[in-house]
């Protein structure tokens, strides 16, 4: 008869797993409380609004980002909500940029990471099996013989076995461990989507930046022009023996002085530039970047806004701080279980020989099954402090998540605030530009058929330059503050369909 061959549906072995899995499976029923305590997500903060008063429709201004803009409560966030500026320079760059850009890149490599931990950490929940096979060459002396000491030739010891061992969860510390293990991955989601939202917001308020720095370039050039050209009709008429030198040395340092700005517009422009390349993963020797200009976005007018128990939903860093809060929540049980008694079973089926070719017969095998029970008796201290610790990190990560709630909710407040003063310097930089410019102009008719003085032709010029510039900076903030709000607010990412997305996640869970 041939020998049995070693199998793992040999019916002994099958008798030592079904032994285990019934250990296990009882120590599963014993363990269905876990200690420390149940996480549970806290209550959105109980305020009505962002402001003391109600939101009402901003100023509007007819020029560029000009429009009136009025807040809706509750509305939704679409995921790709820049495409609301209507650009599609700016969409292509904002593609781009998710999928080049080296920061988000990174993020989602973190995710991934987190993701596989927890995977691995659920293996603490189940036995774990393991081959082993081991060969020794041994040899020894017997002195005990009647004819005085001998040698016993030597000889191999081979040995083939399967192993199982578990630790039951008998206080829920593996559990809680694993719930641990989930919230950092729950964070590390939630920082992603943060990634996600910050580059997105980067590369608006850089495009936006370009085109401001780019109108005011434009706009010193423009007055530049006017001033060199009156600059020539000032030197004919000293010609002419009409005006005094002095008055000529004087537009000669205005012009001097408006062109002296140039060089510090165009370095910032440079450097936006350059950030825009980095945001989108390329480098700063690249020629084919996009160009903007404020009169070819579109300003948003009908603007979301959040009821205020949907923010701590929506705010990528919220959901990371919780997450954080739950993990140190879950740490706390695991150091209560390591103060109580751990039990643990362990199995093994195999067959050991003194010849390889013996080691499947039947005679051969050997089998075990044994369980453990370890109580810390005294540690020093340790594992009572360790508890302690884990406490006091549960109680600062639950203060750094309402910091991070008042924060989300400033931030808000603020963007709403910054929008409605926006509208009004528009508005009033409008007025103050087009104002300026008629006084240069009346100012420039009058000097040149003497009427008036040569300093207050220069007094107008400075004038409408800084109204010319300060209207653009305001034009800018206003498109950079729209962007900010959806920001604030969250982003929408809960409405992406991608996989780095939470799938179908609800703001208003």
């Amino acid at each position: 008869m041939s020998p049995k061959p070693f199998s793992l549906k040999s019916a002994s072995l099958k008798k030592v797993l079904r032994r285990t899995a019934s250990a296990a499976a009882a120590g599963l029923i014993l363990a269905s409380c876990a200690v420390g305590p149940n996480f549970e997500r806290p209550d959105a903060p109980a305020v009505s609004g962002y402001t003391p008063t109600p939101l009402g429709a901003t100023a509007s201004a007819d020029a560029p980002a000009g429009a009136s803009q009025s807040f809706t409560a509750g509305q939704d966030i679409a995921a790709q909500w820049w495409t609301l500026f209507q650009s599609p320079q700016l969409n292509a760059l904002i593609t781009q940029a998710l999928k080049n850009n080296p920061t988000l890149q990174a993020a989602e490599a973190s995710l991934r990471v987190a993701q596989e931990n927890q995977k691995a950490q659920q293996s603490i929940l189940f036995p774990a099996v393991d081959g082993h096979l081991n060969a020794a060459r041994q040899q020894s002396y017997n002195s005990f013989g009647a004819g005085g000491a001998s040698t016993i030739p030597a000889f191999t010891v081979t040995t083939a076995s399967v192993s199982v061992s578990y630790a039951i969860d008998l206080w829920g510390g593996s559990r809680r461990a694993l719930e641990g293990t989930t919230a950092q991955t729950e964070q590390a989601r939630f920082q992603m989507e943060a990634a996600y939202l910050a580059l997105t917001s980067n590369v608006i308020v850089a495009a936006v930046q370009q085109a401001s720095l780019r109108a005011q370039v434009e706009a010193t050039q423009a007055i530049l022009g006017a001033q060199e050209e009156q600059l020539g009709v000032l030197r004919k008429q000293l010609e002419l023996g009409g005006i005094a030198e002095a008055d000529v040395l004087t537009q000669v340092a205005a012009v001097a002085q408006t062109r002296a700005q140039l060089p510090a517009l165009q370095k910032q422009l440079a450097q936006i530039n350059s950030q825009l390349l980095a945001l989108a993963g390329r480098f700063p020797d690249d020629a084919s970047l996009e160009t903007f200009d404020l009169a070819s976005l579109r300003l948003p007018e009908n603007l979301p806004v959040s009821l205020p128990s949907a923010l701590v939903q929506q705010r990528p860093d919220i959901r990371a701080s919780e997450a954080m809060m739950h993990a140190a929540s879950a740490d706390i049980g695991v150091a209560t279980a390591l103060m109580l008694p751990q039990v643990s079973l362990n199995a093994s089926y195999g067959n050991s020989a003194s010849r390889f070719s013996d080691l499947l017969n039947p005679g051969s095998t050997v089998w075990s099954l044994g369980a453990g029970l370890t109580q810390p008796i005294f540690r020093g201290g340790e594992l009572l402090h360790r508890r302690r610790a884990a406490v006091a990190a549960y109680d600062s990560a639950a203060a750094q998540y309402r910091g991070t709630v008042v924060g989300a909710f400033q931030n808000v407040a603020d963007t709403l605030s910054a929008l409605q003063v926006d509208a009004d310097a528009v508005r009033a930089q409008l007025e103050a530009e087009r104002a300026a410019q008629e006084n240069f102009t009346i100012a420039q008719n009058r000097f040149q058929t003497g009427a008036t003085n040569f300093l207050t032709l220069l007094d107008a010029q400075r004038s409408y330059q800084q109204a010319r510039v300060a209207l653009v900076q305001a034009q800018a903030s206003r498109y950079a503050d729209t962007a900010a709000l959806f920001v604030a607010l969250g982003g929408g990412w809960w409405n992406r369909s991608d996989d780095t997305a939470e799938t179908k996640v609800s703001a208003n869970q």
